[in-house]
């Protein structure tokens, strides 16, 4: 019977062991990733989506301090979104283009020095490598446009359906801060960060737009200026 068992145990070690060796592997496959790869394509979304989220929602609550109607509200709001996503598309491929242009020429300077008939087959495989990881502008205005309307239509969307001026105000405040704390938090997971430090950093930056923006206004009405 004690050599059974002995058998069996045996027999179970060699599972355990590929399962430990599996279990090892995809934990050393986390640990080597590099995240910053996402970086060309994460800092435009994730900065679309705040900058859209944000600078809507307080021109919204800048014209909402001096204009209590509906739909003067809504059409800024809808012309920041066109406007603003226009504009990060174009910021963004004009910014990654120049940044492109800088990483091509430095590695024709590379090439330049490394060339040689002992060292072509190294120069071969880091260009490869340099060219994978080149950003590309097309990509990043594509990303930061999108980004900038996805969060751009909270606040929109928050308040197209409210007639009631103060509930309308204090709705759109929710929203953009229950989103706020969201695209944080995505970023921050995305890009392995801390999660409750990126997520208090947008929010308290979203709150003070829009809340100077909210006051200055407000006192520029009033002053009748």
């Amino acid at each position: 019977m004690s050599s059974n068992q002995t058998s069996l145990n045996q027999a179970k070690l060699p599972n355990n062991d590929l399962e430990q060796h599996a279990t090892t592997l995809e934990i050393e496959a986390e640990d080597t990733f590099d995240y910053s790869k996402r970086s060309q394509w994460l800092r435009a979304a994730v900065l679309g989506a705040n900058d859209g989220l944000v600078s809507t929602a307080s021109l919204m609550m800048g014209i909402g301090a001096v204009k209590q109607d509906l739909k003067v509200m809504i059409l800024s709001g809808f012309a920041g979104l066109v406007a603003g996503a226009c504009s990060m598309a174009i910021g963004e491929f004009v910014s990654v283009y120049s940044q492109l242009d800088i990483e091509v020429a430095q590695m024709k300077r590379e090439k330049e020095r490394m060339s040689g008939s002992d060292r072509e087959g190294v120069v071969e495989d880091t260009n490869e490598e340099e060219k994978e990881g080149l950003p590309n502008p097309l990509q990043a205005a594509a990303a930061s446009a999108l980004a900038f309307s996805v969060g751009a239509m909270v606040p929109l969307l928050a308040a197209s359906f409210i007639r009631e001026y103060k509930v309308r105000i204090g709705v759109v405040v929710a929203a953009v801060t229950v989103a706020l704390v969201v695209f944080g938090w995505l970023g921050a997971v995305l890009g392995k960060a801390p999660v409750l430090r990126s997520s208090l950093r947008v929010l308290f930056g979203g709150w003070m737009a829009m809340f100077i923006t909210f006051g200055l206004t407000k006192l520029i009405g009033s002053s009748g200026l």
